[in-house]
């Protein structure tokens, strides 16, 4: 009986120190460090396709989706 009396404070006293760890720990401020800084989305000249600026690209008569599409508009958009 002592014994299993021993486990259960054991076991106790581990899930209260546990929990009181993670009390200690401050949880993040909402705020630009949890979204990430916000990035300005640009359109497609071609298709509309909403993106990320970073990851758009440029072209002439605006940025693009992909190469195919950027391709694609300056063959109809030819300078005559």
């Amino acid at each position: 009986m002592k014994f299993v009396l021993l486990i259960v404070a054991v076991l106790v006293l581990v899930w209260l120190l546990r929990g009181a760890r993670r009390r200690d720990e401050a949880p993040p401020a909402p705020g630009r460090e949890q979204r990430g800084d916000a990035e300005p989305m640009v359109a497609c000249q071609l298709c509309g396709v909403h993106l990320p600026k970073h990851e758009a690209l440029p072209g002439r008569g605006g940025v693009f989706c992909g190469e195919a599409h950027r391709a694609e508009y300056e063959q109809q958009h030819r300078a005559s």
